[in-house]
């Protein structure tokens, strides 16, 4: 009866875990956007919107209809559910709450995480092009372009965290983090900059972009959600702070600070685990947006040197790892 019991914990246990992982993501999502946009208004001198206010604009849209123009067909309804399904696939790769992976766990990699993360991006522009208006198409048109920039950094990192672990496993990479001390190694440094600067752009920060502005012809990701309305665009909003907290738990888990995970699957620990995410979220939270408010967005044509910079950091990385002490 015992051993009998002991396999069914065995086994539901990780997998339970492994639930409270992507509902994490889905339920901490609006918190941390309500938390930095509140930050972000406090820094300039506002009131400011209140914490848990994302769940009410939730709740509103959900309850509203959904308008579809006559220029668009079927993939501009499904492509909010495809893109917010990705954004549900990749906390099962990623160590949200746990030093162990999970049953899923090696299910992909980083490189496959970065993929389903594009395939969410490449359902919004879709849908944008879709729409048939013209600053939704513009939106798409630049997000797509300066994507093809942000991807071969993304690439880079992955190259050195393979280099660093020969593996490209998240797990591992956290693993070798806290038990020695990679995170002081130069290339390590170089790269946990170069992907911070890849999560400012896909977050829409500034200087690459004001995510809160109502200048069409500046947009870039917002435009893209211009002509949805109703739940497709709660689904679209939802997807967006859970891409954010996504981004942030992997290089907050993953780069920089891989501690407060569960390592047992205990319900305390996995409870503190979950409350440490949320807290080192929302403190990455506060530093973007204390760089919202201390720099002005760059013009357009700027913005690909920004990303030549991340570029170079992260090839810059994998140099030093080579030719950098052992």
């Amino acid at each position: 009866m015992t051993l009998g019991l002991a396999v069914v914990v065995a086994v539901v246990v990780p997998k339970a875990v492994q639930a409270l992982q992507v509902l994490t993501i889905l339920v901490g999502a609006p918190l941390v956007s309500g938390v930095i946009s509140h930050a972000e208004a406090r820094l300039q001198g506002r009131r400011g919107p209140r914490i848990l206010q994302p769940y009410y604009d939730l709740a509103k849209l959900f309850r509203k209809e959904t308008l579809v123009t006559d220029q668009s067909s079927w993939v501009f309804l499904a492509a909010p559910v495809v893109a917010f399904s990705c954004y549900l696939i990749v906390p099962l790769l990623i160590p949200v709450l746990t030093t162990y992976p999970l049953p899923l766990g090696y299910m992909g990699d980083i490189l496959g995480g970065g993929f389903v993360l594009a395939l969410g991006g490449f359902s919004v522009a879709l849908a944008a092009a879709e729409s048939g208006a013209p600053y939704a198409q513009l939106g798409s048109s630049r997000a797509m372009t300066f994507g093809a920039l942000v991807e071969p950094t993304i690439l880079f990192v992955v190259f050195v965290v393979g280099l660093i672990t020969s593996t490209d496993l998240p797990y591992a990479l956290a693993g070798a983090v806290r038990s020695s001390s990679e995170i002081v190694r130069p290339g390590h440094v170089l790269a946990a900059v170069a992907f911070f600067l890849v999560v400012l752009v896909d977050t829409g920060r500034i200087p690459v972009e004001t995510h809160t502005g109502t200048i069409e012809l500046g947009m870039i990701d917002e435009a893209r959600t211009l002509e949805h309305s109703g739940p497709a665009l709660a689904l679209l909003q939802w997807g967006s702070a859970m891409k954010q907290l996504i981004l942030y738990t992997i290089l907050i888990n993953v780069f920089v600070a891989p501690f407060g995970l569960s390592s047992n699957g205990a319900p305390g620990s996995v409870v503190g685990a979950m409350a440490a995410l949320l807290g080192k979220a929302m403190l990455l939270g506060l530093i973007f947006a204390v760089i919202d408010n201390l720099f002005s967005k760059l013009r357009l044509f700027k913005i690909p040197e920004f990303l030549a910079a991340a570029f170079g950091i992260a090839v810059l990385a994998v140099v030093v790892f080579y030719v950098g002490p052992a």
